[in-house]
């Protein structure tokens, strides 16, 4: 079963390390072990000298679907090792990641699979891709810093209309707004985005390293305090009646009614 071995690597002789998130049964939905696969990966292959680029991809034609409602809202399993897990570990060593990282996206990439694509350095997409950042419509707030990330990336008011409306985007429209560098065909994203990244790992790791820490220095005050305040707003809204409300209409296949919590000021 793939929940046995939720993230796989494999690297090659030129430096590339291929990370695949593998619960394709769940669309590579995040549950806790995933977040932690992932988090190990990156904090391996930071420290690992082998490695020159990292490329994350999904298994079975999807990215990730984002997080695993199943398992959404239970405790987080203590690490023997003391350090933190889950969520906040991928975070950390998402951010912490000083080596470029790109991403080869087909299928859906939805809530954390299309916010983690836009911390990425480089997102090539694939014709089936349909990307969603439903934070409105589950009653929450952005996740992994992408409240700053996004608007970095495409401007104030696209990241708006894309935060407000949860709207789907399609491969063309991702490209068109600077969500992704290039689209290609779905049977070619893979190989594509491994072939840049070997153009890339021809470099030495130290110029890639310091390029990527200049490309990133004038923007880490935003990404820490964007981190800081959707930590706070997710506190306060992961399950409040609307999350709730959001969460059983979708197990239960129904539009949700968010205007019963509506009450005029006094």
């Amino acid at each position: 079963m793939s929940d046995e071995n939720p993230v796989e690597i494999e690297l090659d002789t030129e430096g590339v390390l291929l990370i695949t998130l593998n619960r394709p049964e769940r669309k590579n939905a995040f549950n806790e072990a995933q977040w932690d696969g992932l988090a190990d990966a990156l904090n391996e292959a930071r420290e690992d000298p082998r490695v020159a680029v990292a490329v994350l991809t999904g298994a079975g034609g999807n990215f990730s679907s984002g997080v695993d409602l199943s398992s959404f809202g239970g405790p987080a399993p203590e690490r023997s090792d003391g350090h933190k897990s889950g969520f906040y570990a991928c975070v950390e060593a998402l951010f912490a990641f000083d080596k470029p990282l790109l991403c080869a996206v087909r299928g859906v990439a939805i809530g954390g699979g299309c916010t983690l694509t836009i911390a990425a350095d480089i997102v090539y997409v694939g014709e089936s891709v349909r990307m969603r950042l439903p934070f409105a419509n589950l009653g929450l707030v952005p996740e992994i810093a992408s409240s700053y990330t996004l608007q970095a990336a495409i401007g104030r008011q696209r990241a708006a209309e894309l935060m407000f409306t949860a709207e789907w985007i399609d491969a063309a429209r991702a490209v068109e707004m600077g969500l992704a560098a290039r689209r290609l065909p779905d049977d070619e994203v893979q190989a594509a985005t491994l072939a840049k990244a070997r153009e890339i790992a021809q470099w030495p790791v130290s110029a890639l390293r310091g390029i990527k820490r200049t490309l990133q220095v004038a923007h880490r005050a935003g990404i820490e305090a964007a981190r800081k305040a959707e930590d706070e707003g997710m506190l306060r809204l992961a399950g409040s009646p609307e999350n709730v409300e959001a969460i059983k209409a979708f197990m239960e296949k129904r539009t949700p009614d968010f205007k019963q919590f509506r009450k005029l000021e006094r």
